[in-house]
């Protein structure tokens, strides 16, 4: 699992496994974030909803509670197909519920772990780690884009998308100081997770890859 890639770059960390994480621009004290945001990425206060793609409401789904430095952009409009557009509801929730993780400094967070199982689950905690261990979280706006997603007979799933990470930041939780670096063709992310249904009905992550500099993703 590689989860942006400049993040772990800046906090100065040794690559582990596939878990990475990617930060842009320049430091500066005030509040900013920890994602990854492409060209017209939301770079509001607010947290944005995707105007296509809601998780079904369930008493068993975790709540997702996020500061308001953190904003996203979900720009994967419904498909019209009941279990694709579910797989882009349940992805939706799986991104915010990580941050969430990182927000509470939480590597077991139980939010995430409703969304990812085994070599995902895995590698997602030692991602969340990486952030507790150094004391950082993450502010900023994010933006996805372009996603493929293919659902197949046997409770199997596919989905990729991309990610600009331009106006993604980390966050010294001691200082309060965020750390920046320049827009390059790294911020722009493509990954691919494997999914499966649960029992429960959600479609959850067993596997996830990522590629900084993707020509795809470029805007």
């Amino acid at each position: 699992m590689n989860r942006r890639p400049t993040l772990l770059a800046a906090l100065a960390l040794t690559a582990t496994a596939a878990l990475t994480l990617s930060a842009c621009g320049s430091d500066d004290d005030s509040p900013a974030k920890d994602k990854d945001t492409i060209a017209g990425a939301d770079t509001g206060g607010k947290k944005s909803p995707s105007p296509a793609t809601s998780a079904p409401v369930s008493e068993d789904r975790p709540k997702i509670e996020l500061p308001s430095d953190l904003s996203y952009t979900f720009d994967w409009p419904k498909t019209g197909d009941k279990e694709k557009d579910a797989v882009l509801a349940d992805s939706e929730q799986s991104i915010k519920a990580v941050d969430m993780a990182i927000v509470n400094q939480d590597p077991l967070d139980k939010a995430y772990l409703y969304y990812y199982e085994g070599e995902a689950a895995a590698e997602t905690e030692k991602f969340v780690r990486d952030y507790v261990d150094h004391k950082a979280a993450i502010t900023g706006s994010y933006r996805f884009y372009a996603p493929e997603v293919n659902v197949g007979k046997d409770g199997a799933a596919s989905l990729s998308y991309c990610e600009d990470q331009g106006k993604a930041f980390v966050k010294y939780l001691e200082t309060n100081k965020i750390k920046k670096t320049e827009v390059t063709a790294k911020s722009y992310v493509i990954y691919h997770t494997s999914l499966r249904k649960n029992d429960k009905g959600v479609w959850v992550i067993q596997k996830i890859v990522s590629q900084s500099g993707s020509a795809k993703c470029q805007p």
